[in-house]
């Protein structure tokens, strides 16, 4: 998974730019700042999450979109289960229809 939806390449070439601005003197200076940045921010988002229950409410999706994707593995199984007795159905019909042919077939052989 790429940080913030960039893509290797455009990381690289963001870094090359930050490199020729900063100068490789500060660069590890602002690499510094700006991860203390992002954790502060991670920090701050999740404290806020926890305060407004969005926590709470992001693992009951969380815990509801599994319960559906359960919900319609099941059902696919039940539907394989239901073409499967279709299936047999169909060949206990024709069974039962070759067997009338032959009772039919064997009558009329003893009959004559």
């Amino acid at each position: 998974m790429s940080v913030f939806n960039i893509g290797f390449s455009e990381l690289v070439v963001l870094l090359l730019i930050a490199f020729v601005i900063v100068g490789p003197k500060d660069l590890p200076k602002v690499a510094r700042w700006l991860g203390r940045m992002v954790r502060k921010t991670r920090d701050a988002v999740r404290e806020i999450k926890k305060e407004t229950g969005l926590d709470e409410f992001e693992k009951e999706v969380r815990n509801t979109k599994a319960d559906v994707k359960g919900a319609i593995a099941d059902l696919r199984k039940e539907t394989d289960v239901t073409s499967e007795f279709k299936d047999a159905a169909k060949e206990v019909n024709e069974g039962v229809g070759n067997l009338k042919k032959d009772i039919r077939e064997a009558d009329k052989q003893f009959r004559a």
